[in-house]
């Protein structure tokens, strides 16, 4: 499974969750800058698009319960024959506090989910912390409030060679923000780059993520 140390764990007895899809009710921030040269060193083996995309999700309900997480995709998937017409994030680090969500991360969507904590609100300051990595978000709402509706998608390498490809389809609303992040870790600094950075915040909205693809 590709990920970063801080996204890396032995453990392989997780309670069991539901297969996809996952709908769920979601509170989150959104940022993005520009990817940094160890972000494009870590990226995969295709042409990519660079960009790092960082999210932080409070599920207020979903098929595990709720939960809360942070992940990051250091570049993104170029569009292509391969992974469709829209950008995919490549996600190598991602964090729940939920033990049935590991489970689904790794299992139906091959995202390397690990445990770790959450504190504040993540629409204005939260931190999510784990085994020797801290990340904190301050944000700022700026601008109107208005409405979402689209996708994310993400194609996440398989060790054999292949992708795991899937969508999260979200409508609800939302607002720009500037987000202020810190990130320390044995490798999150080099590639999530702490700073002031462009983001939006879903003020509320129903996400489903589908069953990934194998290609």
């Amino acid at each position: 499974m590709w990920s970063v140390p801080e996204s890396t764990s032995d453990r392989v007895d997780w309670p069991v969750s539901d297969p996809p899809p996952w709908p769920a009710s979601v509170r989150a921030i959104l940022w993005w800058h520009r990817s940094t040269p160890a972000a494009r060193e870590l990226g995969p083996d295709d042409r990519t698009i660079p960009v790092t995309v960082a999210m932080m999700v409070d599920y207020l309900d979903s098929p595990v319960g709720p939960y809360r997480e942070i992940l990051a995709s250091p570049v993104l998937h170029a569009p292509g024959k391969r992974i469709g017409p829209m950008p995919r994030m490549a996600v190598p680090f991602i964090a729940v506090d939920s033990e049935p969500s590991v489970h689904g991360g790794r299992f139906h969507w091959q995202l390397p989910k690990v445990l770790a904590e959450f504190d504040g609100d993540v629409q204005q300051k939260f931190t999510a912390t784990g085994d020797g990595w801290r990340v904190r978000s301050d944000t700022r709402m700026l601008g109107p409030r208005l409405p979402i509706a689209g996708a994310l998608g993400f194609a996440q390498p398989e060790s054999g060679g292949g992708l795991a490809i899937a969508s999260a389809r979200l409508t609800g609303s939302f607002r720009y923000a500037r987000v202020s992040v810190e990130a320390e870790g044995p490798t999150l600094p080099n590639w999530l780059a702490s700073g002031t950075h462009h983001g939006v915040v879903i003020l509320g909205g129903k996400m489903t993520t589908g069953a990934a693809k194998h290609r």
